[in-house]
């Protein structure tokens, strides 16, 4: 089985190509980006480019399982990009910290959507045929718009970091349990 492809690997910069039609490859690639994300203990979502796929698909996780989104794009967006916020128990606001699979222990602020309006195609009928595709859309709101965002950033060769730098977020790295601040150009220094 596939890994997940960590940073600096270019496969992340690619610009991932759209897929055209359904194949017995493709239908292998998702079950792999699905298995591997099941098995992730803290991931949320995961995009083809991350296990080195230059496709265009992503799959985001929840209570019960994995969906996977083929060609998805966002068509509308409402309100402004902000920092998310999150609360503890006791009602006390603090950052939301994005993080990403492919940069382990480091998490940053992202300004993002709260509430995206999306569409991306599904596989018809059984077994798919090629171009068996159905489109679908949907309202996402909170933390699943912002899973959205981020994987779909993926399939633009767009990383978390960039969108860190270019909004001059806060950035940290975990350690031993503790949020240490680190500069985003550390990291994104080992590219070159």
């Amino acid at each position: 089985m596939r890994e997940i492809v960590k940073f600096p690997n270019k496969v992340l910069r690619k610009k991932s190509e759209k897929i055209e039609r359904v194949d017995e490859t493709l239908l292998k690639e998702m079950e792999e980006l699905r298995e591997i994300l099941v098995a992730s203990e803290n991931g949320a979502g995961l995009a083809a480019p991350q296990i080195g796929i230059s496709k265009r698909f992503l799959g985001i996780k929840n209570k019960e399982g994995v969906k996977i989104f083929i060609n998805p794009r966002m068509t509308a967006s409402f309100g402004e990009k902000i920092y998310p916020k999150v609360f503890d128990e006791e009602k006390k606001e603090s950052d939301f910290l994005e993080g990403c699979l492919s940069f382990p222990d480091l998490f940053g602020t992202v300004k993002r959507y709260l509430k995206i309006e999306v569409v991306w195609e599904e596989i018809v009928g059984n077994p798919p045929k090629a171009k068996a595709f159905r489109r679908a859309s949907k309202i996402l709101e909170g933390f699943e718009a912002i899973v959205w965002q981020h994987e779909s950033d993926h399939l633009d060769g767009v990383l978390f970091v960039d969108r860190v730098k270019e909004e001059g977020g806060k950035f940290y790295l975990w350690k031993e349990e503790k949020k240490v601040p680190m500069d985003v150009n550390e990291i994104l220094a080992k590219e070159k």
